[in-house]
């Protein structure tokens, strides 16, 4: 029997050093992120923290795959800003909830094999924008309220700012030169704290925004009207959220599976996030999806299994619990460095360097995308958009390929092997292939190297034999596979079936 409750797997050796470690630095690298990101979309900085703790531990506890970390991610707390101030942080709660929910049902009814189905130009241009987003968004930490306005800071609190971030961003780039050993990120927070407090520089904190301190996250049932009204204020933003949050999710799996060589469960992740998203909307965080930076720093550090999860996350709410006062005292400008970073690490920059390899219709793709990412902070629209251009794209190619090669046999019987899919995009190509007035009286079709594929296809095939039928002459259909052979009207007096050669198609499941 299979253990489907079996949450670790104590065959294989886990190097408990190496796990805790890891595990310790994911979380020093989650925190500023987590913390950036919800100061970002306007939550109290507490959401993003227990956003992190709650993801971190469920997805590591429960996810289909080790290795794999998850917290408070830039993805789907962009998807939320519009409804935060539009509607309020109970409405993001309510969506977040919904969310979880959604991806809960994604992963029972194994739809996670899907996420194949997202081409890479597709996600060139899903990466790329959302790094622009983030970059762009840093730029708000350079406004201040003056009289009840919101006004770009200028002078000496702007030389300040200005002069901070460029020390975040030099450690964060010129550390890793040196050491690897602790996370660049944290370093330069650390730097940029202590230069803030021992020269008393008067610039933003992280209490100017909110207060860090608090406890255990607490258990709050959104308040909000229960009724079909604030469903359809919600649920865009639920579906949204949770189609990103799984793109992002999965594709990041696929990641790991290649870096590891190994397989994880897609459908079980799924639902793992699915429930650290719906335990977040009742305990006051903002959500979250796995986050592709601080799993490969995770893998980096040596970590394979789940412990570094866990520790990730036990060490985030500690912090929560006893280190509020010192993060309190953060200066913003060395989040804002971490987070330019962080969007500047994000960004493709492999896709430059391929572009000119890259067919026009794949460029035209990842630029469709970045720009209705940046556009409308719709990523999981950007993606949808981008699948729907590649597919019809690709039609648009198939529908060129097929063609077909003939030749009359001794017996005076005209033979057509058709190459090729004959789908909706294709009818058109393939009625011209045929010459009814000229052909013999008996013709065979040979469909050995081709394969309808739809009820288009199908219905072509019937209208050529009824071509055939109202002059007279006698059209046979060789190696039609099963399926189609069933859909075919009048398929015993149309269809030559040859049961050795006829061709059974399976489609690719999660087996």
């Amino acid at each position: 029997m299979k253990p489907y409750l079996q949450l670790f797997d104590f065959s294989k050796k886990i190097n408990y050093r190496t796990e805790i470690l890891a595990g310790l630095t994911v979380a020093m690298t989650m925190i500023p992120e987590s913390l950036s990101f919800a100061i970002l979309a306007g939550f109290p900085p507490l959401t993003g923290l227990y956003a992190a703790f709650i993801m971190g531990l469920v997805t590591a506890v429960l996810g289909g795959r080790p290795g794999l970390v998850s917290g408070g991610a830039g993805a789907t707390v962009i998807v939320l800003i519009a409804l935060m101030k539009t509607q309020g942080l109970e409405y993001v709660f309510a969506a977040v909830a919904l969310a979880g929910l959604i991806q809960i049902l994604v992963g029972l009814f194994k739809l996670g094999k899907f996420v194949r189905l997202v081409p890479q130009p597709v996600m060139f241009g899903f990466v790329n924008g959302l790094a622009v987003i983030i970059f762009m968004s840093q730029l708000e930490q350079f406004k201040t309220l003056i009289n009840g306005r919101v006004e770009w800071l200028s002078g000496t609190p702007l030389y300040i700012m200005l002069a901070l971030v460029l020390l975040t961003v030099a450690i964060v780039i010129i550390l890793p030169k040196i050491t690897k050993a602790i996370p660049a990120s944290l370093v330069a927070i650390i730097v940029v704290f202590l230069v803030v407090l021992c020269f008393g520089i008067d610039t933003k904190l992280v209490r100017n925004i909110a207060s860090v301190s608090g406890g255990f996250p607490p258990f709050h049932i959104p308040k909000v009207p229960f009724n079909l009204d604030m469903l359809k204020i919600i649920l865009p933003y639920s579906l949204i959220m949770a189609g990103v949050g799984l793109t992002e999710g999965l594709l990041t799996l696929n990641l790991v599976d290649e870096i590891t060589e190994t397989r994880g469960n897609r459908n079980r992740e799924s639902i793992a996030q699915g429930i650290a998203n719906l335990l977040n909307g009742f305990f006051t965080g903002m959500g979250g999806c796995p986050m592709i930076a601080q799993t490969l720093v995770n893998l980096s550090a040596g970590a394979r299994a789940r412990l570094s999860g866990i520790i990730a996350a036990l060490t985030i709410l500690v912090i929560i619990l006893v280190g509020a006062p010192v993060i309190d005292r953060v200066p913003m400008a060395a989040l804002v460095g971490v987070m330019m970073m962080v969007a500047i690490g994000t960004f493709e920059w492999m896709s430059f360097k391929v572009i000119n390899k890259m067919p026009k219709q794949d460029i035209m793709i990842g630029i469709s995308v970045a720009v209705i990412t940046v556009w409308l902070h719709n990523l999981a629209l950007a993606v949808l958009i981008g699948v729907i251009i590649s597919a019809l794209v690709f039609a648009w190619q198939s529908s060129k390929r097929i063609r077909a090669s003939e030749h009359i046999d001794t017996d005076g019987i005209k033979h057509y092997e058709i190459f090729g899919p004959l789908f909706f995009g294709s009818v058109a190509n393939f009625n011209e292939l045929f010459d009814v007035a000229g052909d013999p009286s008996m013709v065979t079709v040979d469909f050995k190297h081709s394969r309808v594929f739809d009820m288009s296809g199908i219905d072509a095939l019937n209208k050529l034999t009824e071509r055939y039928r109202s002059v007279n002459k006698k059209l046979m259909l060789k190696h039609l596979s099963h399926d189609c052979r069933h859909l075919l009207k009048n398929a015993d007096e149309i269809i030559q079936v040859n049961i050795i050669e006829d061709p059974t198609y399976r489609i690719a499941t999660e087996r």
